[in-house]
């Protein structure tokens, strides 16, 4: 059984920055893409990053490319997200995703695996 387990999140102030890891098990971590979304109460999943099986392709959100980063560690099993130049339009319930293939995705339904997900709170 597939478990994906965040941490990372947090309360900080605009032009901050936070790391959010992902640790997964119950499958070969290394075959699979590994996403990053996030949710605002009452509003639909958002797409934040992608990254392929061996960490070599990526993919962001325009609203993040330039400030968020998303890596992998294969021997550790996890993925990571490092966010800077935080923004208040950032705060959100940040959920890392795990599909059943190598290909990056941005749409939700594409991911077959998700965490409970960590809280980002930026402040102004």
């Amino acid at each position: 059984q597939v478990q994906l387990a965040e941490s990372g999140g947090g309360l900080v102030q605009a032009g901050g920055s936070l790391r959010l890891s992902c640790a997964a098990s119950g499958r070969p971590f290394s075959a699979f893409a590994m996403g990053w979304f996030r949710e605002v109460l009452g509003e639909g999943r958002e797409f934040v990053a992608a990254i392929s099986p061996s960490g070599s392709n990526t993919r962001y959100a325009d609203s993040v490319k330039g400030r968020f980063t998303i890596s992998r560690d294969n021997a550790k099993n996890t993925v990571y997200l490092q966010m800077t130049i935080l923004k208040p339009e950032d705060t959100a319930v940040y959920y890392c995703a795990q599909r059943n293939g190598g290909a990056l995705g941005t749409i939700p339904s594409l991911y077959e695996h998700w965490g409970q997900g960590t809280q980002v709170t930026v402040s102004s």
